[in-house]
Formats: structure tokens, sequence, C-alpha cells
């Protein structure tokens, strides 16, 4: 594995013509082509780990993370969030905000640093915000990477109903209540090829409450509301262009497999790779092998793509 120096940054801060203040991070030589690291469902950019991002910068890119909206130390809308049973229910707010909102954030840290196109890489929630960018905005795209990531359509990429059961329990309201919950949630979700390292993630649990700049609960579920409110974007996925690489495990339990899957038939050409064993969740053995897809589909824009699965 390439050596991981250039994985630290300090927080800087974004201000948007929107209203929101995003908080990034900004790895490695602003002379290397530049990558766009986005987090998932309630994660804030710390959730992308040291060795992960070293990797990419040590394979020659400049990587910038983003704190998406309602998480880490960008701002926290003020709207009140979704009761659980609108969010059961699909049924968002008339205040809710949408993925399209969120792709505006990211490019408006784009446009704050000046960097006209990017390779995108996104995971889970921050994969449907990458597509989005994609999508709507092709001009900005050197290459799209989705993570564990899906369409919005109904029948596919839908979690367990063992799953649900954890999103449902109360919210933390305590540093040691958000480690534990992280913890029970990760160790369902992580798939059973590679075990998660109880302390490292405790460890990550812990410093993303302590960055919070807001209400974590009501940040997750104003942003489980962005995604509902989305739709099916099953369509608008397939105006992408951007050359596309697909990644998920086959034991995923927050998002399906199938959610991968149709994410491939959907955009034009889109390669994919399927690691057995792996869940939503990317530990510290899945950091080389992932990040050397990344670099390689990176470097190779322009050539078609292909199914591909790890044995």
């Amino acid at each position: 594995m390439p050596e991981t120096s250039g994985a630290e940054s300090v927080d800087q801060y974004a201000p948007l013509p929107s209203g929101m203040t995003i908080c990034f991070r900004d790895h490695g030589d602003k002379a290397d082509p530049a990558m766009l690291l986005i987090a998932g469902l309630g994660e804030d950019l710390t959730f992308w780990s040291d060795s992960f991002v070293g990797s990419l910068v040590a394979r020659g890119f400049r990587v910038v993370a983003i704190d998406n909206r309602d998480a880490g130390q960008s701002t926290f809308v003020a709207a009140p969030p979704p009761g659980l049973w609108r969010q059961l229910t699909r049924r968002p707010r008339g205040d809710a905000y949408a993925l399209a909102d969120m792709a505006q954030d990211a490019l408006g840290v784009l446009d704050h640093l000046g960097i006209s196109r990017v390779h995108l890489v996104g995971r889970s929630m921050g994969g449907m915000i990458a597509q989005t960018i994609a999508a709507t905005a092709p001009e900005r795209a050197l290459s799209l990477t989705s993570i564990y990531s899906t369409t919005g359509a109904r029948k596919v990429g839908q979690p367990a109903l063992s799953t649900i059961r954890l999103l449902a329990a109360p919210p933390a309201r305590t540093r040691t209540a958000a480690v534990r919950a992280h913890l029970r949630l990760t160790r369902h979700i992580a798939g059973v090829g590679h075990p998660i390292d109880d302390a490292a993630e405790a460890a990550v649990a812990a410093r993303g409450w302590d960055r919070s700049a807001g209400d974590l609960a009501a940040g997750t579920a104003r942003q489980i509301q962005a995604i509902q409110r989305s739709g099916d974007r099953t369509a608008q996925l397939s105006r992408i262009t951007a050359p596309t690489l697909v990644i998920n495990g086959d034991r995923d339990l927050l998002v399906s497999p199938s959610g991968g899957a149709a994410t491939v038939r959907a955009i034009r050409s889109a390669q994919h790779v399927v690691i057995p064993g792996m869940g939503h969740h990317l530990p510290e053995a899945l950091v080389d092998p992932v990040t050397t897809y990344i670099s390689q589909h990176a470097n190779r824009v322009g050539e078609g793509g292909s199914h591909v699965r790890i044995s």
C-alpha cells in the first residue's frame, strides 16, 4: 500500500450564496488532479479515514473532503426535523431540502477553491450526491465513483428490516450513547468478511460527536428526508456521461446490493466491482483495494468499463 503521508489537514470553511457554510479539508498537492470525497448519512468528513485519504494523496490526487449540511462543522439547518412516522412513511415536510441542494453545496466548495473539474467519490448518501452532481453538472465531473449507494427506486437498495429496527431506536443524546449506537449499527452492517475494529470505530464516533456543530439526530433525520424528497433518480442517472465506477459489497444490510446493480443498469457503460464479504463499511483491510480501484478508474478517464468481480 502507498505511504499515507499527506492525510493531515485542518478545517476550512466555504460561505455559500445559499446561506450555507460548508466545512472542508484540502489534502495534497494543489497541482494534482482534484478528487472530492462526499460522506454518507450522518457522517462527517472524518469518516473517511486518514489512511484512506492518505492513500489517494499518495497516488497523486488532491483530495477535498466535505462535511455535508447537517453534519460536522457545516451549517445545521434551522427547519424542524421530520418525525419518525414521516420518515417511515416517506412523507417529507414541505420545507425539506433535497439531494440537489446538497449537490449545490459541494459545487459551492469547488467554486470557493477555484476547482473547475473533479473526480467525484461518494459513499452511501454521498454516492447519491455525487451521482446528482455528475447528472446535473456534467461539465464538472471528470469521473464518478459511487460506493454502496443506490438510485432511489423503492424496489432496490432498501435496508433490511433488522437494520430499520436499529435505525428507529431513540437517538443518542450523549457522547457515550452515540459511541455505543455507532458500534451497534456498524457491527450489524459491516458485513461478514471484514470484522470491525471496536477501538477505532469508537474513536470515529467520538470524533464525529465532538465535531458536530448541531443536533446530530435532527441533522440525520433531515438528510434522510432529503433522500426521500429526491425520489427515484433512475432517469436522472441515465443522463450521466462521466466514466463511472460502482463499488459495493455482497453483504450490505443498509443499502441492499441491488442498489449497486440498479445504478450500473442506469448509467451507461458503468463498471461494477462487487467485493465479497463487504457490507456497508470501509474497514482498514479494504482501504488499499478500494483506493486502488478508485485511482485506477480516475486515471483511465475516457476508457470503457465492464463488470468486475473480486475473488
